[in-house]
């Protein structure tokens, strides 16, 4: 289990687990769920390294490890702390 932490509501999560679902439980906005609009952005405060890479569409998008699309990324394992 990994777990990520969302302006500060804790939630765990299996490792390998898109984070989608979680920050639209947080109250993250989200519009096109597919990574074009970058309507979901969320900033990453504490482990990074516990997310996969960025993906084309993050990319795309200019997002770094700092700054993800909660609709795109993936949490691989630990801890993960977060806001929006």
């Amino acid at each position: 289990m990994a777990k990520f932490i969302i302006d500060n509501i804790e939630y765990e999560i299996p490792e390998g687990t898109r984070l989608d679902v979680i920050c639209e439980k947080a109250g993250v906005p989200f519009s096109c769920n597919s990574g074009v609009c970058g309507t979901c952005q969320i900033n990453i405060l504490e482990g990074q390294d516990n997310l996969g890479e960025l993906n084309q569409e993050e990319k795309d998008l200019a997002m770094d490890r700092t700054h993800r699309l909660g609709c795109q990324c993936v949490i691989v394992g630990g801890v993960v702390k977060a806001s929006f």
